[in-house]
């Protein structure tokens, strides 16, 4: 044949493009994997930094040591299934992702045995995707840790939101709202609520609304089961938290 031809150049040219194809789709096929593996253990140091658990190296490990139960609940805030503890089973951005629209939902709840409850979000950001996770103590209401990650927000701005150690230090402490406004991410100047919102990072204002926005959409997923179960911890005599005593002292004292 001609090397000089066009036939021969076309020839050659499909032939080098489907070997190139085929060696991308068998190292994608064999390194899947322990990219899944990697997504896995990511995933689970940011569950565990909500939680306030100090991980090992074996971040496996620590988590299905301090877990207490991995559950899945619908919008109305009941149970509908549960994840698997020793698989260590959580929900990825991509599984996220599906439940901002998914009908009916399955939303997950990571419950540890320090009495932190920790639940997920997901939303858009200013240039890609933004999630994180938020630790909540005993009274499900008060904000015990944060943790926040993002695929492309502008370096020294936006990124700092999983960058800036005092932006997620501001979190500790303060609480969700109820109505409209769940939780704000603002400027103080244009904050509508007291003790359900943090300083919006200087520099990063579409970020940080585009996070409260998150927040306060997924704060609204959750809210049935958060009300339910605090409720339930309120009514318990054994109860050791503060917030929890103070309400069966109250309870306590109507009926009498």
């Amino acid at each position: 044949m001609n090397t000089n031809s066009n036939t021969y150049t076309v020839i050659y040219s499909t032939v080098l493009v489907v070997i190139v194809a085929a060696v991308l789709a068998f190292a994608a096929m064999y390194l899947k994997p322990t990219q899944d593996a990697n997504v896995k253990k990511d995933t689970i140091s940011q569950i565990l930094t909500a939680a306030t658990v100090e991980a090992s190296e074996d971040i496996l490990a620590t988590y299905r040591q301090d877990i207490e139960a991995a559950i899945l609940i619908d919008i109305e805030g009941n149970k509908v299934g549960e994840l698997s503890i020793e698989d260590c089973e959580v929900y990825d951005n991509s599984a996220l992702k599906k439940q901002i629209t998914a009908e009916p939902k399955a939303l997950p709840v990571y419950i540890f045995k320090n009495g932190i409850t920790v639940i997920p979000c997901y939303g858009a950001g200013l240039w890609g995707p933004i999630w994180g996770y938020i630790g909540f103590e005993k009274d499900l209401k008060t904000i015990k840790a944060v943790c926040f990650g993002h695929k492309g927000e502008t370096p020294g701005l936006g990124a700092k939101i999983s960058d800036e150690p005092s932006f997620a230090a501001s979190f500790a402490g303060q609480q969700m709202g109820s109505g409209e406004i769940l939780f704000e991410v603002t400027k103080p100047g244009n904050r509508q609520t007291e003790n359900n919102g943090v300083d919006a990072i200087s520099g990063a204002t579409i970020t940080c609304q585009a996070l409260g926005k998150t927040l306060n959409q997924w704060f609204g997923f959750y809210q049935d089961y958060l009300a339910k179960n605090a409720e339930t911890c309120c009514q318990t005599e054994c109860c050791e938290d503060t917030c929890c005593t103070e309400k069966v002292e109250s309870v306590n004292t109507v009926e009498e």
